[in-house]
């Protein structure tokens, strides 16, 4: 019997979203229904029928659109982008609802009135990775436009989007730069405006081994960093056919710099010998052309794609907290009458490294500065949610403080971001202040799905586990935060773990060079200071232990026997009884 043939057609799809809908739901129900109705009955469905739109399906805080013309669809979301921006601009009545949009251009399943396929579905991932009251398009709707609708897109490179297992390239509405057609043409003749967000380029390895054939090896290994780099959801990755148009030139970085509009660079060189090979690389800020790290790896060839996936590991760890340090020390030059959220967040982000009250306090309000001007930021509710913990674990134990932090965590898990670092730090506040540990997991695992290499999820990985009392499965998450960030502002964390998972073991010298170590790397962490506490009575040095805990008390003065189980997260994984009877040793007060 022949199967009934589906129906398929080329179309344009257009998806927009509410940006954190549930946020804005729980705050006044009523009032957030209302203003969307008046919005869509105002501006979108008029806009959408307008460029010849049809509306295929709604959904609580969004809509799928079909159009029959791809220009029609961008020139649609432009001008939804447009309107909402003066209907919700500040001072207005209106609430300030703003959405995401994505515009795919893609083969889709005809079901009567309703589309389905990859065409659809690529749409709704794009609007998931564009900004609030902002558009990103595909390259095949790039294509089509841009020489036809006299807007300018910016190139954000190869994006992995989720249950798709090729990356897509995608182009973020450049709205400062919107043009007449003649203007856009002289602009991309012209060094291109660099975007808010820091961006990089990875430059064709060069081939030193003297055989051309070996070129596939070097260019496959840029596609493998490209594509790596591509997971870090906060970082624009220029695409491969850009970066790769340098091949075989000996260019200045500052000019690649502005010919790309590019803040970093990275650059290196492949070097063959028998089976061997070796990897250089390097990162350099391209304004200025000054090196901000380099490396080299090597290995042997008996199993080429084992090889480039450990290289790629290495090198997007080292370059993450690299290019963050950077973009840290970049805000902090800024005048402070001209911070953006983005900029807030760095500053922020800095602060809540230090683990003091002072930096908390500072961490905390800039962060707050960020999401009053995007509240749906989810990087920033991230770090006020692990600033929040914190605080309150070790700085009063507040019950405001609790119910902040975890109120913070929700808004990342309601923004369905996919930055690796906002999930684990949310992860982190669920597991530590609501006992909700395997939802904690399942956002550890999703933000080591969207970024292998994150350090920080590792480390929170290591935290969870503890909690839950599976010190071996703590040490592994430990390891690897270490071995992929060696140097990372916060690897106290990870050494801390480490040290009371030897603890745990009976390993209690490898437990203090661990705890040593940490305290190094922080020495004002209290985490650290009870682990190396503990350590110090278990090979019966009472008396160090003892200096120890006085100095724990003078950085958390509150510290007691009674409330160790809820502040020190490795008490579970230590045993709570044996980490009282220890620390009473230590004279710690009940």
């Amino acid at each position: 019997m022949a199967t009934a043939r589906v129906a398929r057609r080329l179309a344009a799809i257009l998806a927009a979203d509410v940006v954190g809908y549930s946020r804005l739901v729980r705050a006044d129900e009523e009032a957030t229904l209302a203003a969307l109705g008046d919005l869509r009955n105002g501006i979108i469905d008029p806009v959408i029928t307008g460029h010849d739109g049809r509306i295929f399906k709604l959904m609580g805080d969004g809509l799928l659109a079909v159009f029959p013309s791809v220009v029609e669809a961008v020139r649609a979301a432009v001008e939804i982008q447009q309107a909402l921006a003066e209907r919700c601009a500040p001072g207005t009545a209106t609430a300030p609802i703003r959405f995401r949009v994505g515009v795919n251009l893609g083969d889709v399943v005809v079901d009567g009135d309703d589309l389905q396929g990859d065409g659809v579905n690529v749409a709704s991932r794009l609007e998931g990775i564009a900004e609030p009251g902002g558009i990103c398009i595909s390259d095949s709707v790039h294509e089509q436009i841009r020489d036809r609708s006299g807007l300018v897109f910016a190139d954000l490179g190869d994006r992995m989007l989720k249950n798709f297992d090729r990356p897509v390239r995608a182009w973020r509405w450049a709205r400062d730069g919107a043009a007449a057609p003649a203007a856009a043409a002289t602009a991309a003749a012209a060094p291109l405006p660099q975007s808010e967000r820091p961006s990089i380029a990875v430059l064709p390895f060069t081939n030193m081994s003297g055989d051309p054939d070996q070129d596939y090896f070097a260019d496959g290994m840029v596609d493998e960093i490209i594509t790596g780099l591509a997971r870090l959801r906060w970082l624009t990755v220029i695409a491969r056919n850009s970066s790769f148009a340098y091949k075989g030139k000996s260019s200045d970085i500052r000019l690649v710099g502005r010919e790309l509009a590019v803040r970093y660079v990275v650059e290196g060189s492949v070097r063959k010998s028998g089976n061997n090979v070796r990897i250089s690389a390097q990162l350099i800020e391209a304004e200025s052309g000054g090196h901000l790290w380099a490396d080299r790896f090597s290995g042997a060839l008996d199993d080429v794609f084992d090889l480039q996936d450990r290289i790629t590991a290495g090198v997007v760890a080292a370059i993450e907290p690299s290019v963050r340090q950077a973009e840290i020390e970049r805000a902090k030059r800024k005048r402070p009458d001209n911070l953006d959220a983005y900029d807030l967040y760095l500053r922020g982000l800095e602060q809540s490294y230090i683990f003091t009250p002072a930096s908390r306090d500072a961490g905390l309000s800039l962060l707050e500065q960020a999401i009053a001007l995007d509240p749906g930021y989810a990087e920033a509710h991230g770090v006020a949610a692990f600033c929040l913990q914190q605080r309150y674990l070790w700085g009063g134990r507040a019950p405001a403080d609790r119910l902040a932090a975890l109120e913070h965590a929700e808004a990342v898990a309601a923004a369905r971001t996919d930055d690796s670092t906002a999930l684990a730090l949310a992860a982190l506040a669920f597991s530590a202040l609501g006992q909700r540990h395997e939802s904690a997991l399942v956002m550890v695992e999703r933000a080591l799905e969207r970024n292998p290499s994150s350090a920080i999820a590792h480390n929170v990985g290591a935290l969870v586990n503890m909690i839950l009392g599976r010190p071996d499965t703590s040490a592994e998450h430990a390891r690897l935060s270490l071995r992929l960030s060696p140097f990372d502002p916060l690897r106290h964390i990870p050494e801390s773990a480490l040290a009371a998972a030897h603890l745990a073991s009976g390993e209690h010298d490898a437990a203090l060079a661990c705890a040593r170590r940490a305290l190094e790397a922080n020495p004002v962490f209290s985490p650290g200071l009870t682990t190396l506490a503990l350590c110090l009575v278990r090979l019966g040095r009472a008396e160090e232990a003892r200096a120890t805990v006085r100095r724990l008390l003078e950085i958390a003065p509150d510290t007691r026997l009674a409330t160790l189980q809820e502040r020190y997260l490795f008490a579970n994984g230590l045993g709570v009884e044996r980490v009282v009877a220890d620390l009473r040793l230590a004279g710690l007060p009940d």
